[in-house]
């Protein structure tokens, strides 16, 4: 076995590519990005051919995949919570279709919301779609359950659903691999086309059967190697740990606990367990990041008012977990911790010096000033930082591309000025049917896609659309009279708020393409430019 010292990210990637992986299909999304990076740069992958291009979104990755697994193939599907969103669609209707080729969906979740909207529990997902989940507890467990977690698919037939949190994707530890890496699956034509096919008809029948493997998954998760039960001399209290709860709770005891504790890592909750700690402890501690989702569960298996967690307020129910949070509602003492300065004023991120989006917002703002309660649409990208001072610039940013049709529906209530702001990745992402909704309605918004050349949110990706968002407008019917571009920077101020003040006056669907490339890629690609003399 070698050894490595990889990031929870990259022991999933590596534990894919030794499992035999043909393909990985993402889009970038913090805390998620690093696996598809780590794949791409991976010698193995390279040397078997691994597909690895960054997918437009969520919803094409996930339906890539399955045609990956159609034909026999295994396949990674790599997303942040916020994206499980986006590829809701076929990831729920993949529980109905089965699979051939082993599917894992992982899914990084973001608690504390350190780079997101919200903090949503992806493992309701794979609940409501009724297939497996797995949540590594460690790095070390994150690599195996790859392995696993494809064995596992092509065992039951159904897609995987992985589920990590920040400190785990972005936490380092050594990890253990294999010597001789699984060969990739033959090509095979073993799909039935009447389980794939989602007439009624077909449908009904794959419902009944998946509905029916929920019993043969709980027994395989109570006697999954995952989900353990670790045994206690003190039976007051027992603890039911899951994810990076579980090393958290041993690091409370590093001689180990006296306490009974119960680690779920493989999901449906096993039940045969859970009813093994209610009955030998007078109360339980559930110890979960995320919602209350294992907690819910246990309290539907019991009667007993004993259990503590989220619900009751022992554990809090946002933000994430710490081990002195655990300790707290273990009732051990905290030890000191830093208590930063007072005196040390707050740094919120702020727009790059030299970023183009810095000139589109100043030039905006000048020009709304013209005008009574303009109203701009904002998007998911660097330029949501426009929000905050000096720019002050947008006023609202709800999900990925929902600045146009935001801008569009404001326009239908009779709001005049309507502006969108939207990212060049983002635009092609989620932006390209909203703006077809306003092209052929020829709604009063202008819409300006601030191109970077990039995917700078998240390190600088290669953005699906560049060089073609021209094109792609045309395409959805907006006229070139009003399809405008302009490279931001100081000395053009005057032609791009003149033709942002145009764009505004004219009644109807209009684009501005402010294009110039990001600072940060552009002293990456002048370093290699260099580096390659």
């Amino acid at each position: 076995m070698k050894k490595q010292l990889l990031l929870g990210d990259e022991a999933i990637a590596l534990g894919a590519l030794h499992a035999g992986l043909s393909g990985v299909y993402a889009y970038p999304g913090t805390p998620s990005t690093e696996i598809t990076e780590f794949i791409q740069g991976n010698a193995l992958a390279k040397e078997r051919g691994v597909h690895s291009r960054w997918s437009t979104n969520e919803k094409t990755a996930m339906e890539a995949a399955l045609g990956m697994s159609f034909m026999g193939k295994r396949a990674l599907v790599c997303m942040k919570h916020v994206g499980m969103n986006v590829c809701a669609d076929p990831f729920v209707n993949s529980g109905m279709t089965g699979v051939n080729g082993g599917v894992v969906v992982l899914v990084a979740d973001d608690p504390s919301m350190h780079s997101s909207q919200d903090e949503q529990d992806s493992r309701f997902y794979g609940k409501f779609a009724m297939v497996p989940i797995f949540e590594p507890s460690n790095q070390q467990e994150a690599y195996d359950m790859m392995a696993a977690a494809f064995d596992y698919s092509e065992k039951q037939c159904l897609p995987v659903l992985m589920r990590v949190t920040t400190r785990m994707a972005h936490s380092r530890a050594v990890v253990e691999c294999v010597d001789v890496p699984r060969q990739q699956n033959e090509l095979n034509y073993n799909a039935e086309a009447k389980n794939w096919v989602l007439l009624p008809a077909n449908a009904r029948k794959r419902n009944d059967i998946v509905t029916a493997q929920q019993a043969s998954l709980e027994e395989d998760a109570a006697n999954s190697p995952y989900n353990i039960y670790i045994e206690g001399q003190d039976k007051s209290l027992g603890i039911i740990a899951s994810g990076i709860g579980f090393n958290y709770v041993n690091e409370c005891f590093p001689s180990g606990s006296p306490y009974p504790i119960l680690k779920i890592s493989q999901y449906p909750l096993p039940k045969k367990l859970v009813r093994r700690m209610l009955s030998e402890c007078k109360q339980v501690l559930i110890v979960e990041e995320g919602q209350p989702f294992i907690e819910d569960m246990v309290r539907g298996v019991s009667e007993s008012m004993n259990i503590k967690g989220k619900l009751d307020g022992t554990l809090p129910r946002t933000g994430e977990l710490t081990p002195d949070i655990v300790k707290k509602a273990l009732g051990m003492e905290i030890g000191e911790c830093f208590d930063p300065c007072a005196d040390v004023a707050p740094r919120p991120p702020a727009l790059c010096q030299g970023c183009g989006h810095r000139d589109v917002y100043a030039a905006l703002n000048e020009v709304l000033k013209e005008y009574e309660n303009p109203r701009v649409f904002g998007d998911i990208g660097c330029y949501t930082l426009g929000f905050l001072p000096p720019f002050r610039a947008i006023h609202s940013c709800v999900d990925m591309g929902a600045s146009i049709t935001m801008a569009k529906g404001a326009a239908d209530a009779g709001q005049w000025p309507a502006v969108a702001v939207i990212g060049d990745s983002t635009f092609t992402h989620s932006g390209m049917t909203g703006l077809l909704d306003a092209i052929n309605e020829n709604a009063n918004i202008t819409v300006i896609i601030s191109d970077n050349l990039t995917t700078g949110m998240t390190g600088g990706q290669d953005s699906a659309g560049t060089n073609k968002f021209e094109a792609i407008c045309r395409g959805l019917g907006l006229s070139d009279e009003h399809l405008k571009v302009v490279v931001p920077l100081p000395k053009n101020m005057p032609e791009i708020t003149q033709m942002i003040r145009d764009e505004i006056n004219y009644k109807g669907t209009s684009v501005i393409i402010p294009r110039r490339e990001c600072m940060q890629t552009l002293q990456r690609h002048l370093k290699q430019k260099k580096a390659a003399k």
